[in-house]
């Protein structure tokens, strides 16, 4: 493991074991707690499970009851295609697995399965559901190694294959830069999806650059050209029109999404996301 992933790991480790907000000790919150009724605070009790809305309207805390506490299971899913070898401030990989391991120590810290799954124009890799650090750990630095020059990303085909691969329901992220055309229908079906877009500003807003050499991060293809003023424009268009497809799909299918930049925290953008509840 190289000296700048140790740290990344070091940082991730602190945000989500030590700066969480609130009591309830984890990014995920829903499906796996089925709630029963309310009851009035006993010596004991758990006040992550303290109803702050009941309390202040009664003036003495209450407890939410659950007929059953299932713990969840977290995948996250990286899309390792040759375009996140980019960016302006760190490329477009790094940010890929710091947002995986966010996910993973905050699934860890809430004793929740962890699941790692890497992706590209298939599904490569699927490891063990984990509840220990170490499996975290191996993941994001499978994430970081990964060579995803000469790769592309498929949003069709590999989410297709990971609906029949992840068998249990899920709480799961895709995470990548979302270029192209994306499916996440069938595997909203089945599963709670969220979608996390890495992004670099320059690559939405891009300057006029004059004559430049173009490499293809996924096919390796060359191309000489004139990046003008004209060029940008057109090319800012293409971006718009991804964007706006892409998030009509997302909102049709109910998908929570959030983009974060290479110059972001992503764990702030995370912490956003889910409403202040980490």
């Amino acid at each position: 493991m190289n000296k700048r992933l140790k740290q990344l790991l070091i940082k991730t480790k602190r945000q989500v074991f030590s700066e969480m907000i609130g009591n309830n000790p984890s990014l995920f919150h829903g499906e796996g707690y089925d709630f029963s009724e309310l009851r009035e605070y006993q010596v004991g009790d758990d006040i992550r499970k303290i109803d702050w809305t009941i309390t202040a309207k009664l003036q003495r805390p209450y407890v939410k009851l659950f007929h059953e506490e299932r713990e969840l299971n977290v995948v996250a899913a990286c899309m390792m295609g040759g375009s996140l070898f980019f960016g302006t401030h760190r490329i477009k990989q790094e940010v890929v697995a710091e947002v995986a391991a966010i996910l993973g120590y905050s699934a860890i810290k809430n004793g929740d399965l962890f699941t790692g799954v890497r992706a590209g124009e298939h599904v490569e890799s699927v490891t063990r559901p984990t509840k220990r650090l170490f499996g975290v750990n191996h993941y994001v630095e499978s994430i970081d190694a990964t060579t995803v020059l000469g790769k592309r990303a498929d949003y069709v085909e590999a989410p297709r294959q990971l609906f029949r691969r992840i068998k249990r329901k899920s709480v799961l992220f895709v995470i990548g830069d979302f270029m192209g055309k994306v499916d996440l229908a069938v595997l909203s079906k089945k599963h709670e999806v969220i979608a996390v877009i890495v992004r670099d500003r320059f690559e939405e807003h891009p300057e006029p650059l004059g004559q430049v050499h173009l490499v293809d991060p996924e096919t390796g293809d060359t191309l000489q050209t004139n990046f003008t003023e004209r060029s940008v424009v057109q090319y800012r268009k293409d971006i718009v029109a991804n964007d706006e497809a892409l998030y009509r799909h997302l909102r049709k299918h109910r998908i929570r999404f959030v983009k974060i930049y290479t110059h972001e925290e992503p764990f702030g953008k995370l912490v956003r996301l889910f409403g202040g509840r980490v």
